[in-house]
């Protein structure tokens, strides 16, 4: 199998190289910095495909989708900027293409169904007590532009993201946060993120993850 994975050198991108390498797949990446993966290189040679380019340059998404690749992953950062929602409209265009049709990214749990005020997102309700809702609002807009398109799609939604190890063991809820969940670990958010791709249960939903 041969996944595109986006933002494999931040936080939760990391670890889903790391799983997807080791289960055996061959990994196209798309890095700005090819140096911040020699270690992956070196330890599985010629498993991962490194392509240097920039995530939001139509030129770059076309050509790392030309390659044959079988699902995509995003775990790409908002960085404050419209990052995520360029990315997102590139590749839908250029995944249809291709006749690429699965895309799993990492969003955020600001996006799901409000509990206490139906009809609201959580960023948007007394759900959440974040004061910026700047990044909530990006992938609120990535949200918009997957649901609207023909891809099968899945939205990983985590709630607080701390460092912590791989347990396997955690919540997961179709359009809302699971009931009480106020964390997952990175390595468990890569660990469902990475799982979506080969299943159907979460195609064209957002899904809450949490302990």
């Amino acid at each position: 199998m041969n996944l595109l994975l986006l933002g494999a050198t931040g936080r939760v991108g990391r670890y889903i190289l790391e799983y997807a390498l080791a289960d055996g797949h061959t990994v196209t990446v798309l890095v700005r910095s090819p140096g911040k993966l020699e270690e992956y290189v070196l330890k599985y040679g010629t498993q991962l495909r490194m392509v240097q380019g920039d995530a939001t340059r139509a030129e770059d998404v076309a050509r790392v989708l030309a390659g044959g690749v079988s699902a995509v992953i995003s775990a790409l950062n908002t960085d404050g900027t419209t990052t995520l929602s360029v990315n997102i409209d590139l590749l839908i265009r250029h995944m249809q293409k291709q006749s690429v049709a699965r895309l799993i990214t990492v969003g955020t749990a600001g996006i799901l169904q409000s509990r206490t005020e139906p009809g609201l997102y959580r960023y948007e309700s007394s759900d959440t007590r974040r004061r910026s809702t700047r990044a909530a609002e990006e992938h609120r807009r990535v949200y918009e532009l997957l649901r609207d398109s023909a891809l099968d799609w899945t939205i990983v939604c985590p709630t607080y993201l701390p460092d912590g190890a791989r347990t396997g063991i955690y919540r997961v809820e179709k359009d809302f946060l699971p009931e009480g969940g106020s964390q997952i670990s990175t390595a468990d958010t890569a660990d469902f993120t990475y799982r979506q791709w080969k299943s159907h249960e979460f195609i064209h939903a957002r899904v809450g993850v949490a302990y």
